[in-house]
């Protein structure tokens, strides 16, 4: 089996892992910065922002991905570092695990002339730029005017990114293969913009003003500085990103164990 690592802010932690891998049979190990051409599985060593980063690189290869959890909460990792030396040789020479398929953002910007990432794993966050003044964010969905939220910004995220900055803009947590994008408000300025899920299949554009005729767009948390001239459009990508599972693992047990539901915290 041939392994991209990702991982370099986690030098230790990608140091032990390759330690193990080295003494299992028929083990490749090449970097994932430098290539992933040939690669069977990427392991990505560090949190959801190094799972996002290697979600980015691996593109629309098909390659699946092992999130190793040297971060701290870490959604999108599978495997705890305390757990490594009985995960990796199950997954790598035992291939007890599955691949979940996790839906992506399309974001498309009609002329414009930047570079940018235009898919999400995540979410698409639209922002305001500066502390004083909010955002309107008009939204449509299939062509049909859903609401104009006057905010700080506004979430789309995917299923999988319900568990991020959605989750904390006080949006519903999605279960990953649910199909359906959800819309989420910050902070808005009316007590009756809600969060709001709807079908992945549709087709959302947006117009934003602001004061000063700017606004940031962030992807998987990577910044686009746009001005207000430039509309969005949002739609499910064609592609999707294969996600490793142990298969003993569910979402339900992620959801207790990060969340810690179940347990009491008692003074």
């Amino acid at each position: 089996m041939k392994i991209a690592l990702f991982g370099a802010a986690k030098p230790a932690a990608c140091d032990q892992i390759k330690q193990i891998l080295e003494k299992l049979d028929d083990v490749e190990l090449i970097d994932g910065d430098v290539s992933v051409e040939g690669a069977d599985m990427a392991f990505s060593i560090g949190g959801d922002g190094t799972f996002l980063r290697t979600a980015t690189k691996i593109g629309q290869s098909g390659i699946p991905i092992l999130g190793i959890n040297a971060g701290r909460l870490g959604f999108l990792a599978d495997v705890q570092l305390d757990e490594i030396e009985t995960a990796i040789p199950s997954i790598v020479c035992d291939a007890q695990y599955e691949v979940e398929y996790r839906n992506l953002l399309q974001l498309d910007i009609p002329e414009c002339q930047q570079t940018y990432q235009r898919f999400a794993l995540n979410e698409v966050a639209i922002l305001k730029r500066d502390v004083s003044s909010m955002v309107s964010v008009s939204v449509s969905v299939d062509g049909i005017l859903l609401n104009q939220y006057d905010a700080d910004g506004l979430i789309v995220a995917t299923p999988t990114g319900s568990t991020a900055y959605a989750m904390s803009a006080g949006g519903p947590i999605l279960q990953p293969q649910s199909h359906c994008l959800e819309i989420v408000p910050i902070a808005a300025h009316s007590l009756t913009a809600r969060p709001l899920v709807i079908n992945d299949s549709s087709v959302l554009d947006i117009e934003v003003a602001s004061r000063n005729n700017l606004f940031l767009v962030a992807i998987d948390g990577l910044p686009l500085h746009l001005t207000t001239q430039y509309k969005l459009q949002l739609r499910k990508a064609d592609h999707t990103i294969g996600v490793v599972r142990r298969t003993n693992s569910t979402f339900y047990d992620t959801l207790r164990k990060k969340l810690m539901w179940g347990g009491t915290v008692r003074c």
